[in-house]
């Protein structure tokens, strides 16, 4: 994997591009002197956990033949707080997940996605992240 990170500007605005040309915009918050213009770093790994998990879990529902009409992810995490650095301590990720859905395939694919197959789950654990989640079907 190739990743290129630009400074774009003054600040701490930063355009990240992979060897595809997906391009990411990152900037830190207005209260450290950034301008707010991008995600701040720490949040794209939150995103990352979804988006890892995301599609293993539709990939083995699919494979199971269920219909998923439509998927959403809300996740709430925690930093430590008065370290340096400040990790991620906690993430409660609940999945709402829409179609014709077995809620024990659903709740079975989530469970191998989050303590199987998800990367980037297991590089939070790694640093000592409590992972916790719940799934809600057609809710």
């Amino acid at each position: 994997m190739k990743i290129a990170l630009q400074r774009i500007d003054d600040g701490f605005n930063m355009e990240a591009v992979d060897e595809n040309g997906h391009k990411v915009l990152m900037d830190s918050s207005l209260e450290n002197g950034g301008k707010n213009n991008g995600v701040r770093p720490m949040q794209m790994i939150i995103m990352g956990l979804g988006g890892c998990s995301a599609i293993d879990i539709v990939m083995i529902l699919k494979k199971q033949r269920q219909e998923i009409t439509d998927f959403r992810i809300e996740i709430e995490a925690d930093r430590e707080k008065g370290k340096e650095p400040s990790l991620w301590e906690n993430a409660h990720l609940i999945f709402h997940l829409f179609g014709t859905i077995d809620a024990d395939k659903a709740a079975r694919a989530v469970e191998l996605s989050m303590n199987k197959y998800c990367s980037v789950a297991e590089t939070l654990r790694k640093g000592n992240t409590n992972l916790t989640w719940e799934v809600k079907i057609n809710e």
